[in-house]
């Protein structure tokens, strides 16, 4: 059995090159067999994808967060343009919106959301979508502005009608669930999943954040995946094995990948 990782922020796991490689190695051991790894921020994007280009399995998105939206750097999107022009850059993100944390005013956060946006439709790229919080504004800049390779809404933290809200809008988005879903309080995330078409889920680990309840009190690493894919077989009372081959075909599908 194989699963992809659709979302790890692996330069986050531990800095030294070795190791970031070491922690990939270990993934595959249980059959994580591909990851794409997110940056932290634009400048981060260099470093990381060199310390891991001799992982083959390991893939890339490049963008600017909501986090960075009060300093995306003046020539943010000529750095995109040139980024996804290396190998197994598969997609723009995370990009999306986040009133949480309250990163600038919305205003510009939704600025800079859509010219990322914009800026996948024309490298023809897929979006990793990010939401905190933002869930009614988020549906709104997509209703107009989705790219074709559509979008996923990663680490999935919104209710079922909020998806079923999506998917009746006709949007092509994919709903990534992580290690949150394996959370005894998380019902909104526990009654989502069977909402959602089998052909439209994924699965990340989002280390090192957001670690499967099993494992709590360790770091989140994307070897820790395949806990969450048996939680989310119990609670589509699916065999792992079929639902594993599902998600596996999903993330290949999404991000453009035999």
């Amino acid at each position: 059995m194989q699963y992809f990782d659709t979302h790890a922020h692996v330069g986050l796991i531990v800095d030294d090159p070795i190791e970031q490689l070491l922690i990939v190695q270990e993934a595959r051991q249980v059959g994580v067999n591909r990851i794409v790894s997110i940056c932290n921020s634009l400048h981060d994007f260099g470093p990381e994808y060199n310390n891991l280009r001799t992982a083959t399995n390991v893939y890339h998105a490049v963008g600017v967060s909501p986090s960075e939206v009060q300093n995306p750097g003046r020539d943010y999107i000529s750095i995109i343009e040139k980024s996804v022009q290396q190998p197994r850059v598969v997609a723009i993100g995370e990009i999306g919106l986040d009133y949480f944390k309250r990163y600038g005013d919305k205003k510009s956060q939704i600025e800079l959301f859509i010219t990322q946006l914009d800026l996948a439709s024309k490298l023809g790229l897929p979006v990793i979508i990010h939401n905190r919080e933002a869930g009614q504004d988020i549906l709104d800049v997509l209703r107009d502005r989705i790219p074709p390779r559509g979008g996923v809404f990663h680490c999935y933290s919104e209710n079922a009608a909020y998806a079923q809200q999506a998917l009746d809008m006709g949007l092509n988005m994919y709903f990534s669930f992580a290690g949150n879903l394996t959370y005894r309080n998380a019902k909104n995330l526990h009654e989502t999943v069977p909402v959602v078409p089998l052909d439209r889920l994924l699965v990340e680990s989002e280390a090192p954040f957001m670690i499967p309840a099993e494992y709590r009190g360790k770091r989140n690493k994307p070897k820790y995946l395949p806990s969450t894919v048996s939680f989310m077989a119990e609670l589509l009372d699916i065999d792992e094995e079929e639902l594993g081959q599902h998600l596996w075909d999903n993330a290949n599908r999404f991000f453009g990948l035999s």
